[in-house]
Formats: C-alpha cells, structure tokens, sequence
C-alpha cells in the first residue's frame, strides 16, 4: 500500500513539472518529462509493484537468488578452470571426432577409412599423381629451416 502511494505521488510531481515545462514551450521535453512519470502509476495498476513488493520481503525468493548465483559461481569456475587447463570444448569435440574417424572393420588389421590410406588393391595398383610443387611452396631442407633465423642473429652479433 505505502509502494503504490509513494509511485502516485512520484507520478503527480513528474506531471506538476511536465506542466511547468509545456509553460516554458518547451514541449518535445515537457511530453518525455510526462511519459516518465506516468511509469510509476503503468507499474502499479499492471501489479509490478505488488509483485516486487512480494518478492523482495519472503526469504524464500531469496533462497533462490542464492542459490542461482551459486549455480553461477560453479559454472563460472569450471570455465576457468577449463581455460587454464589449456584444453578447450573444441579441442575436445575434436579429438573425439579424430578417434571415430579411425573405423576398423572387426578382422582388418588397418583402418578401413583411414584419412590417407588407399580405398583397396585397385588402388595400390594404380600410381598416384603426385601435383608438381611451385617453387614459393617448395618444401625446405631440414637444414635450411633456421637458416633465415641464424642470419638475422649473426647480423646482430648475437
């Protein structure tokens, strides 16, 4: 009851200034003066107010509040604890997807789906083409794969 008297009295000031304002002529600002205070008195005759009302002083809402942001809590501190862990659900969903990948019928002693693997005795026949590299994606020597770096550092002396 003391809610619903204190948001009229705050919705009779709002249109007391609002009237103020549209005496000034300033009436694009006297008309959103008036759409805010009539807030207060939408909130209580919807039942928001009541309904807040109910909910701010029973313990058990609070219980819940409580137990919400203690769910919250837990989950928040699994998604750090997976972060730091270095594995990510990505990460995971992928590997499991690598290990259904390798299917083995029950008596081969290969993969039969393999991911590079040959479909069959046909195709081990059959000499695959192998694409004529170009010479930016040319495969370096073992040897030439820091040479770039060694340079670098001996042009500094380091």
């Amino acid at each position: 009851m003391l809610a619903e008297t204190i948001c009229s009295a705050a919705s009779a000031a709002g249109l007391g200034i609002a009237a103020v304002t549209v005496y000034r002529k300033r009436f694009l600002t006297a008309t959103r003066i008036a759409a805010y205070s009539l807030v207060p008195v939408g909130l209580v005759l919807t039942g928001v107010v009541e309904w807040v009302a109910g909910i701010a002083f029973k313990p058990s809402i609070w219980l819940g509040f409580g137990v919400l942001g203690l769910s919250w809590l837990l989950f928040m501190t699994t998604r750090a604890v997976e972060r730091r862990s270095g594995t990510t659900r990505a990460e995971r969903k992928a590997a499991r997807a690598a290990g259904r990948n390798e299917a083995v019928a029950p008596a081969a002693s290969a993969p039969s789906l393999g991911a590079g693997g040959t479909a069959g005795p046909a195709a081990a026949a059959k000499p695959q083409a192998q694409p004529k590299p170009k010479k930016k994606q040319e495969a370096a020597a073992p040897g030439d794969d820091f040479s770039d770096i060694e340079a670098i550092l001996k042009k500094h002396g380091i």
